[in-house]
């Protein structure tokens, strides 16, 4: 499986140039970097002071209790606080040496080079499965019906919910199952291109069937995308990604590759956590 090629309408890209980026640090490994992020709302922090480094082409998994700034932190990586009354986001949010906060860049421009998946499946009711998928791409001016078929089908191929919707394209999203919405959640996100995909919990409202189709569509995806997700559980963290980072209270308390982090931690709250002793 491979990532989509077919080329978008380009949106008017930013003058902000990474030659112009004050960031320090080594972006030659990493596809997307936080770099002291706090996020806050009414002065009160909720994420604070955050720095993650996301390898390309890899998962990494957000673990913690309820509470501890997970979504608060990964929502931040899509901009999506720029919608919320009193958040205020502070740091850095680097994507191929480029700050996606600089006020030169287009936050329409952000969102198409970061997906965004949500915790429960949410299809646009009104429209067919097909015009689900193709909504983002229509939105940016694409109206070549050979193209939007292409995609179609190939997003559809790689969230792994072609062979089951194929002939009913037509039909209407929300009589699919819960798994199969969230797949077309997935493919919908797919299908604009983007270069990193964020899930907030994409499994936990669905079954043990449809989870496990969602974390293999997530394993395969890896492969061409960089994945972060929010996860609360920690199996599924083992299964599907390939760095861990534990928060607590707004804190990043631990990060590193997941089995090190599972097998040895170094910090004695995230020995806690994994081990089951608070949650």
């Amino acid at each position: 499986m491979t990532a989509l090629t077919t080329n978008l309408p380009s949106i008017e890209a930013s003058p902000f140039t990474p030659s112009e980026s004050s960031s320090t640090i080594d972006t030659n490994k990493y596809k997307m970097i936080a770099e002291n992020v706090t996020v806050s709302y009414s002065g009160i922090d909720a994420v604070k002071n955050v720095t993650m480094k996301f390898k390309e082409k890899s998962v990494t998994a957000l673990i913690g209790p309820s509470g501890c700034g997970k979504t608060t932190f990964l929502r931040c990586l899509n901009r999506m606080h720029d919608m919320t009354k009193n958040a205020k986001v502070t740091g850095k949010v680097m994507i191929d040496d480029i700050d996606l906060y600089s006020k030169e860049i287009d936050p329409i421009y952000h969102r198409r080079k970061v997906g965004m998946v949500f915790q429960k499946p949410n299809p646009f009711p009104t429209m067919s499965i097909y015009d689900n998928v193709t909504a983002g791409l229509r939105l940016n001016g694409v109206r070549d019906k050979k193209i939007l078929d292409e995609i179609v089908e190939d997003s559809l191929k790689m969230a792994y919910l072609w062979d089951e919707v194929k002939n009913d394209l037509k039909k209407s999203a929300i009589e699919l199952s819960g798994g199969q919405q969230q797949r077309l959640c997935i493919a919908r996100a797919l299908a604009i291109q983007p270069e990193v995909l964020l899930m907030d919990e994409p499994a936990s409202a669905l079954d043990p069937i449809a989870t496990q189709k969602i974390e293999e569509t997530i394993i395969d995806l890896k492969n061409d995308y960089t994945i972060i997700i929010v996860t609360h559980n920690m199996q599924q963290a083992i299964r599907v990604s390939d760095y861990t980072g534990f928060m607590y209270l707004g804190d990043l308390i631990e990060f590193r590759e997941t089995k090190k982090l599972f097998t040895d931690p170094k910090d004695e709250l995230t020995a806690k956590y994994v081990q089951g002793h608070f949650g």
